[in-house]
């Protein structure tokens, strides 16, 4: 009985021995199995993380190569800088020591001239002396002949000697008056001459001629069908806000923009650069971003305005004089631009001052404002340089400031010296050779004259003339004008055209009507 106990018991132990070493032989098997897949792994990450480390490697030794690249074009473009700065200030200091030695040159001359001068009257005095002891021995011999021939008393032959000698002295202190008074004229002749090619020479102003176009680049083609868009509403929306004409030719990457007045051509390019740059394009948007441009011009017309001051050293000047020197950078006169020309005039006026012992400071600021009247913001009658004058009396300008401007032309009295050193340096800056081109302000003002009349008529809202002159663009208020009465308006607006204005060939009169609803959805 017990062995029969015995015998299940101990066929239990077996089994159990026997599940236990083959479980533990599974179990080897499967941790030597995922002992290879975990070494497979670490060699695959092993083998990623050298190839991140060698493209890693790589671009760091790029970055480093070409941060090395930039910091030597720095370096290089700091040393061409320092050489330049170098280079301008020894042709500074080498044009300083020219004017010294023909200042000196012409101390030395004047010194000897002063010398013979001397020499020459120490003759005179010598001539004189010899003269009047002959004199007196004439005037003896004079005596004894009147008192033997003509039996005169002494006080007789006394009286008509010295009447003769008073003519004889009045007569040569006539010649020598005269003499005196000539070589003073070509010596005053001579210095002023000096005194005004001295001051064109040390003077160099740029002469810029005013063009009617300007050029657009574009990055590719395909940006100009978004310039004209569907059916070209995009384009005559761009040319109604800014009076611009935009020629969209074959030229390839570029568009034209033409107008007479460059204020509007900076507009159009800038705001064009900026409906380019955002890429949304489309005539409520070219109307808000036209309106933006408009604004940040204004801004840019005040800082060249306190720029040229600053460089001119000129000091106290009005606000509203800093923006009207600033408008100048925009207009021409006869071809030449307005700003270049007020500040060649400027120094002109300034070194021209300092050479005759005058005030420069107030000379070179008569000089940059003689020309404000031909940027006023309103249209008047009054000549540019009355209207000058006015302006720079309203805002508290010095009364000599004020004669100048307003006396460059003759139109008004000149009451301090200043005013004629002003209208000589004006006309020294315009009658250089090309300075100025006649034909071209003729142009600008029938331009002018031609958006002006258009404006005469109600409801006209804008007008601009374009293709040179050849097309007149007006755009009228919806509101207060039908279709039928815009058709009316341009045929009366080319009569009046063809009856009051001379132009060469045919104006074309194009009278837009637009009427726009916008709603926004919030």
């Amino acid at each position: 009985m017990e062995s029969q106990l015995i015998i299940p018991i101990i066929t239990g132990i077996l089994a159990t021995l026997v599940g236990l070493g083959l479980g533990k032989l599974i179990f080897a098997k499967n941790t030597a199995s995922k002992v290879e897949e975990a070494k497979r792994q670490a060699e695959q990450i092993l083998n990623d993380a050298q190839l991140k480390a060698e493209s890693l490697k790589r671009e760091k030794l790029l970055e480093a190569k070409e941060n090395f690249v930039q910091l030597k074009s720095d370096h290089e473009k700091d040393v061409f800088e320092r050489n330049r700065k170098i280079v301008d200030s020894e042709n500074r200091t080498k044009q300083k020591e020219q004017q010294i030695t023909q200042k000196t040159e012409t101390l030395e001359k004047q010194v000897k001239e002063n010398e013979s001068i001397k020499e020459n009257l120490n003759r005179q005095i010598e001539i004189n002396t010899q003269k009047r002891s002959e004199l007196e021995k004439h005037q003896e011999e004079h005596i004894r002949k009147l008192e033997k021939i003509a039996g005169l008393s002494a006080e007789d032959a006394k009286a008509q000697l010295i009447e003769g000698l008073k003519q004889e002295a009045y007569t040569k202190a006539l010649s020598l008056q005269q003499e005196i008074i000539e070589d003073a004229r070509q010596k005053a002749n001579k210095e002023a001459r000096k005194i005004i090619i001295q001051s064109i020479q040390r003077t160099a102003a740029e002469q810029t001629i005013e063009n009617t176009v300007t050029v657009f680049q574009l990055e590719s083609d395909e940006i100009k069908g978004q310039i004209i868009g569907r059916e070209g509403r995009n384009i005559r929306a761009i040319e109604a806000a800014t009076g611009v004409d935009l020629v969209v030719d074959d030229t390839p990457e570029a568009i034209v923009l033409s107008s007479f007045d460059p204020l509007r051509r900076e507009i159009a390019r800038l705001a064009l650069q900026r409906l380019v740059s955002d890429g949304r394009i489309h005539p409520a948007r070219i109307e808000e971003v036209v309106e933006k441009t408009r604004k940040q011009l204004e801004e840019q017309v005040m800082e060249i305005g306190e720029r040229t001051i600053i460089e001119l050293g000129i000091h106290g000047l009005h606000k509203e004089l800093v923006r009207v020197v600033g408008k100048m950078r925009f207009r021409s006169s006869y071809g030449q631009n307005l700003l270049m020309h007020s500040r060649e005039v400027a120094n002109l006026c300034g070194i021209m001052a300092a050479e005759l012992g005058m005030n420069p400071k107030l000379a070179k600021r008569a000089g940059l404002l003689h020309d404000i009247g031909k940027v006023p913001d309103e249209e008047t009658e009054l000549s540019h340089a009355l209207l000058g004058g006015k302006l720079a009396e309203k805002y508290g300008e010095n009364p000599a400031v004020v004669n100048a401007i307003a006396a460059h032309h003759d139109e008004t009295e000149m009451l301090f010296v200043i005013s004629p050193i002003i209208q000589a340096c004006d006309a020294i800056s315009g009658a250089r050779p090309g300075a100025r081109r006649e034909i071209m302000q003729q142009y600008i003002q029938r331009i002018k004259d031609l958006e002006n009349l258009a404006l005469t008529y109600n409801g006209v809202e804008k007008a601009y003339a374009i293709q040179a002159g050849r097309e007149l663009r007006v755009i009228v208020e919806a509101d207060k004008m039908s279709d039928s009465e815009s058709e009316k308006l341009s045929f009366e607006m080319a009569l009046k055209i063809q009856t009051e204005m001379t132009y060469p060939g045919q104006i074309k009169v194009t009278v837009i009507r637009e009427k726009r609803t916008v709603n926004i959805a919030r």
